[in-house]
């Protein structure tokens, strides 16, 4: 797997782990009578901060598989341009010296 995709994978779980927390408040707390922002922090007390450790932690690690991925790509395009380098002075030498273009060509 790339290092992009595994990025953007842990990113989406974070976001899934910090939603789930209050999606979970909520159903919990569904067949309650009243509704008040006093109850819904109880309850989102009463599922902890597991989620958002994780949550967290999943962010923190997606950014920096994205960071690598962008550090490590730079090193990449230098890469492939002495491969090209290096391919032009090939096609050069092959050809005897000449640009490879036509006569004809202006």
């Amino acid at each position: 797997m790339h290092r992009r995709t595994t990025g953007m994978l842990l990113i989406t779980i974070s976001a899934f782990l910090y939603g789930i927390r209050y999606l979970a408040a909520a159903i919990y707390g569904a067949n309650t009578q009243a509704w008040n922002a006093d109850h819904f922090n109880e309850m989102l007390n009463f599922i902890g901060n597991g989620p958002i450790i994780l949550s967290t932690i999943a962010l923190i690690l997606g950014i920096t598989y994205l960071l690598v991925a962008e550090l490590e790509g730079t090193s990449m395009r230098k890469q492939i341009e002495q491969i090209k380098s290096n391919w032009n002075e090939f096609d050069f030498y092959e050809t005897g010296g000449s640009s490879g273009k036509s006569k004809g060509s202006k």
